[in-house]
């Protein structure tokens, strides 16, 4: 999935990595011949390619980024209770993650742009990524919540 950058940082390392709207880290290097990154060497560089896209294979595999906490719950609602606005498309907004709490009983999670479906039960939560549509459909009686992430200090509502 791409992303845009939104900061840069360097590891303890000394290598320089992008920060993603999403809240994951990738790595810029510039070391030829496997990364041919000349604008990462320099401040001008990689204030050049602010906004620029950047493969996430973390929000891909559905992973929550580092230090990112919760900041809300949602109620626990049902089959008859569930908002109408989760049984179709929605997404949240950049840099919020989430996560599908089953109680009791399972939901059926389509995230079609990664396309994946998957049952969520109380062993097995659903993690929802930044600005991605996704829906979720009772399979009957069912009982669950929403908790939402962000980064340290940007929690909001």
């Amino acid at each position: 999935m791409q992303r845009p950058i939104t900061g840069y940082g360097i590891d303890d390392r000394g290598d320089w990595y992008a920060v993603l709207d999403c809240g994951h880290r990738q790595h810029v290097r510039h070391r030829p011949p496997f990364s041919n990154r000349p604008w990462a060497a320099t401040r001008a560089g990689r204030e050049s390619k602010l906004g620029a896209l950047l493969e996430c294979v973390r929000c891909d595999r559905f992973e929550f980024p580092d230090g990112f906490e919760p900041y809300r719950r949602t109620p626990t609602f049902d089959q008859d209770t569930v908002p109408a606005g989760l049984l179709r498309d929605h997404a949240t907004r950049a840099g919020v993650w989430g996560r599908i709490v089953v109680e009791a009983g399972a939901l059926r999670y389509h995230v079609d742009p990664l396309g994946t479906v998957m049952d969520l039960g109380p062993d097995t939560p659903g993690t929802v990524v930044p600005q991605v549509p996704h829906r979720v459909e009772p399979l009957g009686p069912v009982r669950f919540h929403l908790r939402f992430y962000a980064g340290p200090g940007q929690h909001s509502d």
